[in-house]
């Protein structure tokens, strides 16, 4: 996906899991390495790194 898509898409998503569960992102886009990190900071979730385009995401709150 490109941006802002992803963290659109993980925005809606991360509060359908329980708090704890870990969401992964699928995104092509370079700038997603950015975007998704910051988007967490801003949100108090936790970022779990990157495997090639799949980024994970733990839901804090």
């Amino acid at each position: 996906m490109r941006c802002p898509l992803p963290v659109i898409h993980l925005a809606r998503r991360i509060g359908e899991v329980p708090v704890g569960a870990v969401v992964r992102v699928l995104a092509d886009d370079p700038a997603a390495r950015v975007d998704i990190p910051a988007w967490c900071r801003m949100r108090a979730h936790e970022y779990q790194g990157a495997d090639g385009d799949a980024h994970d995401v733990r839901r804090n709150n």
